[in-house]
């Protein structure tokens, strides 16, 4: 394997000997810092697509008559400025890694608002404006470095259920079609310099198939690797993702990945996700990782958990030998994570299981 142009793969060791010695520090949600910003119509357009259409490209790109306001992934470009504050927030908080902007940076998720051309370059302006927040944070504190995340979300599609309850055989999308948006998303991550590529919240597991099978087919045409890591969602109090796993059987089907770790974030809070995440600890041969929900949403759709009680129950799962990785998704902030990171901070991380050599492949 060769070197990428755009990575250190100094950085991958370092991250691997950070992983064996203590528990790291994910950063917190993204979506919930962006609202407290109380942006309108004009930030989310910028300069580039004031005028209705996407003044950024040479060619007749499409008419933006609808709204763009709630494309979070699109403030990489028309507010770079306040994507890098959030990243250094999370940062001068105690995050060891943090995930880029791009949730719904896939063709899929931006048709919506007929930015589907945009993939590419959202995926690689995200890795690159975490990546500029990582390196500041570095020169702040030399020798505690920090990695970016690049994120790829799990689409606004399911590749095994059917959105129409009258037609259960109906598919509104295809696992060659997530494939292809993957592919080009997970390339634009690596060229803005990622750390590693997670697939996360994962609810349906034929869409993250669909992203670890992209993922495979971007290193081996780039002839160079970088660390996988994945997150599946359990949906509800059934313990079950959206497509019916339970957590040891989601293991099971995307362990052929070999990840750098594997884990589980958004839904739940952390209560409700601890016997789940136990479950995984218990099965993982992988790192394990648990970026859970400040709680439940309330009848308005805020998040209460305090910092203090998350992290109190964080902790739990720290001490009991379970955590790899942690930090916050929906709800969560730098408060959040700044009480995660004290509370998880000299406790022995989880060592991960090995398989007895009989079965090991």
């Amino acid at each position: 394997m060769k070197t990428l142009p755009w990575h250190d793969p100094l950085r991958v060791a370092a991250l691997e000997s950070a992983l064996a010695e203590r528990i790291l520090v994910i950063d917190g949600a993204m979506g919930t810092m962006i609202q407290r910003a109380e942006l309108d119509e004009d930030d989310y357009r910028g300069a580039r697509f004031a005028e209705g259409f996407d003044a950024g490209h040479g060619y007749a790109a499409p008419p933006l008559a609808q709204d763009l306001r709630g494309n979070n992934d699109l403030l990489t470009l028309t507010r770079p400025d306040l994507i890098r504050s959030i990243h250094a927030e999370y940062l001068d908080a105690g995050a060891d890694m943090v995930e880029t902007n791009t949730f719904n940076a896939t063709a899929i998720s931006q048709a919506d608002y007929r930015l589907e051309h945009l993939v590419a370059e959202l995926n690689r302006e995200g890795a690159r404006l975490a990546r500029e927040a990582c390196d500041a944070a570095e020169a702040r504190s030399p020798g505690q470095p920090r990695f970016v995340i690049g994120v790829l979300g799990p689409t606004s599609r399911t590749a095994s259920i059917s959105p129409d309850v009258n037609d259960p055989g109906f598919r509104n999308t295809s696992f060659d079609a997530l494939r292809e948006t993957y592919r080009e998303a997970a390339r634009g991550l690596i060229e803005g310099g990622a750390d590693t590529l997670m697939v996360e919240t994962i609810f349906d597991t034929l869409n993250a198939k669909a992203a670890l099978y992209a993922i495979e087919e971007t290193f081996d045409a780039l002839g160079a690797r970088l660390p996988v890591m994945i997150s599946g969602t359990i949906t509800d109090a059934s313990g079950r993702t959206l497509s019916g796993q339970t957590a040891e059987a989601f293991h099971a089907s995307v362990a052929h990945g070999k990840p750098l770790s594997v884990g589980l974030n958004c839904a739940l809070g952390a209560k409700d996700l601890r016997p789940h995440v136990e479950a995984l600890s218990g099965v993982a041969e992988a790192f394990v990782s648990a970026h859970p929900n400040a709680g439940l949403p309330n009848a308005f759709g805020a998040y209460d958990e305090t910092p203090e009680e998350m992290a109190a129950t964080l902790r739990e799962f720290a001490e009991s030998g379970l955590l790899n990785l942690v930090g916050g998704c929906c709800g969560t902030t730098p408060a959040h994570i700044a009480a995660i990171a004290g509370a998880v901070r000299g406790i022995e991380p989880r060592r991960p299981r090995v398989m007895p050599m009989a079965n090991a492949a």
